[in-house]
């Protein structure tokens, strides 16, 4: 009698039967490299609670994304370290600010590189906040939706290839598409982070993006850990604003919530695999509790099973290499 375990066994037996009948499969196509901008030229700083990622002047960034194309990787994702902040956030809207500037030096250095853009206010507010606060030192939805639209508009002048707003404001899909729609830019589409959790694992994020709230926390506009429909609700309405794209965040605590939007919808959808899980696995590597490529790798293979079309990863660089690139 033949018992499944035994058919199993006989298809692990080696690597190139296991690859055959392997059921999720993780590429370079896969990955997309966050990279945090910065003012001044020639600037290249790692930033400690990153390690192996850089605060970048423009033509850094540039220098970076032809690295990122010789390697195959698809796309970046910008974040802004602005000169100034304000209560408002205005340099995030600044056509001359540290975002567009990038853009502009990144498509001349690597055109076909996917240039997607952060559009939230976070990094360029002097409180951290996501959004603009009132009377009562609470984040205004309807005041900061304006300002999301300006700083998506902002950024598609500037070549930006696709926006992804991750501020968690009610409405923001919808404002930003009718912004972009009404100055001729229909055809870019929105990548939302419509599932974003207000999780302990952006710390290290905060800290280089300088965007570590200065009173009270974020969880009145982002998603408390322990809720799971919420999240399908939050997809849903993001999508019939206008998303192209749905993101989930942070990853690897969240899979079950991957699974459970790539099952209730049929848009895109990627993960982000935020800073503090790319930090903790670079700490037990560091200590030799791991080998860290190897989970890397496991790490990176898992997100895509639990149903990621593609993830937003540190390690994508690294992963490429490990790829074959």
């Amino acid at each position: 009698m033949a018992f499944p375990q035994q058919r199993l066994r006989r298809l692990r037996r080696t690597e190139n039967l296991r690859r055959l009948v392997r059921q999720t499969r993780l590429a370079i196509d896969d990955l997309v490299y966050p990279m945090f901008v910065c003012p001044g030229s020639g600037v290249r700083k790692e930033i400690s609670s990153l390690p192996g990622c850089y605060h970048l002047s423009a033509d850094k960034a540039a220098e970076q994304a032809r690295q990122l194309a010789s390697l195959r990787i698809p796309g970046t994702i910008l974040f802004g370290l602005p000169a100034s902040k304000d209560a408002r956030g205005s340099s995030g809207y600044d056509p001359s600010g540290v975002v567009p500037q990038a853009i502009k030096a990144i498509k001349d250095a690597a055109p076909e590189l996917v240039v997607i853009t952060d559009v939230c206010l976070c990094e360029y507010t002097d409180h951290g906040h996501c959004g603009v606060i009132d009377s009562n030192q609470q984040v205004d939805n309807d005041a900061t939706l304006e300002l999301l639209g300006k700083m998506a508009v902002v950024h598609a002048q500037a070549g930006a290839d696709m926006l992804a707003p991750s501020d968690m404001m009610d409405g923001r899909v919808g404002v930003i598409r009718k912004a972009l729609d009404s100055e001729g830019f229909s055809h870019l589409p929105i990548m939302s982070c419509a599932v974003k959790y207000c999780s302990a694992f952006y710390g290290p994020f905060r800290e280089a993006a300088d965007s570590t709230p200065q009173f009270g926390n974020r969880r009145g506009y982002q998603m408390d850990p322990p809720n799971a429909r919420e999240a399908l609700l939050e997809a849903a309405a993001d999508i019939e604003e206008g998303a192209d794209i749905l993101v989930v965040k942070p990853a690897l605590p969240y899979l079950d919530i991957i699974s459970q939007v790539r099952a209730a919808t049929d848009v895109p959808l990627a993960a982000y695999n935020v800073s503090g899980e790319y930090a903790m696995l670079l700490a037990a590597e560091e200590k030799k509790l791991i080998d860290g490529e190897a989970a890397m790798l496991e790490m990176l293979t898992c997100i895509k099973r639990a149903g990621a079309d593609f993830i937003l990863t540190y390690f994508a660089e690294r992963a490429a290499r490990a790829l074959g690139a």
